[in-house]
């Protein structure tokens, strides 16, 4: 057998099965880009910049105490619309979309029915669980239901939730106040991710309020608690780590009497 006429031929067909009939074309082969290290492609700029550098040079080695911060507090009436501080003044928003960094449930107990805004509280708890004298929550009357005024169900000592929420174009977290009456609600919401293994701080959460009405008959907002995206592992990893050094530069010790004062 010729071999040199077999090699010949079976050349030829190799030609022949990369080249389209009636094309005399190059083909050239380029290799899939490699992915791995591509920045993410975020708009929560805190994650993807030095912005733990930018607060600690400003702050100059200053705790990071609550008044820095922007609040959002529960609208009165039943509204349905948040007031967001802004840089023209307040600005109204239907919803609020970002990433819960942490999050806080303080309660606190004043001695007076209405005490007058920034007056700081007789007792006070950072956790809901033990005050800050060391007591048990669980087992003090101002704890009980009805303990407030007799007339309702409420309790004279005061509950809620405290997020901090991200959002985008920002590298300081929103504080969000959810008034006792919808921390349930967030506590199942916040529940609900975690019997997925879901993070908090790896999803994008939406809130938006609905107007309810008291036994009372008096109108309140509540509210609802949505997880619109997830976060790809890359930001979720960055979220997460930027969330624990955040709370590092939150002074504890100034920012728990803050949490507390009267809203």
């Amino acid at each position: 057998m010729d071999n040199t006429s077999l090699k010949s031929r079976m050349s030829g067909k190799v030609q022949e099965l990369k080249t389209p009939a009636g094309e005399q074309t190059n083909i050239t082969v380029t290799p899939a880009a490699d992915t791995s290290l591509a920045p993410t492609d975020s708009s929560y700029i805190a994650l993807t910049s030095n912005a733990l550098d930018l607060i600690r040079a400003n702050l100059k080695s200053q705790p990071l105490s609550l008044d820095l911060f922007d609040v959002v507090k529960s609208p009165s009436g039943g509204s349905t619309v948040f007031e967001v501080p802004g840089l023209a003044g307040n600005e109204a928003a239907m919803e609020l979309t970002g990433i819960v960094l942490d999050y806080t449930t303080p309660r606190a107990y004043w001695d007076t029915p209405d005490p007058v805004e920034g007056t700081p509280p007789v007792c006070m708890s950072q956790n809901s669980i033990i005050s800050h004298d060391g007591k048990a929550c669980a087992l003090c009357p101002y704890n009980d239901f009805g303990s407030k005024d007799g007339d309702s169900n409420a309790k004279a000592c005061k509950e809620s939730v405290l997020l901090f929420l991200l959002r985008p174009n920002n590298i300081i977290p929103l504080l969000v106040r959810v008034p006792v009456t919808s921390k349930p609600r967030f506590l199942k919401y916040s529940t609900r991710l975690l019997s997925s293994l879901t993070p908090i701080s790896s999803v994008v959460t939406k809130i938006t309020l609905e107007k309810a009405t008291s036994k009372q008959g008096k109108p309140y907002a509540l509210f609802n608690f949505q997880a619109v995206s997830t976060l790809s592992p890359e930001e979720a990893a960055q979220a997460r780590a930027f969330g624990q050094q955040f709370m590092e530069i939150v002074n504890a010790a100034t920012l728990v009497p803050e949490l507390a004062q009267a809203s």
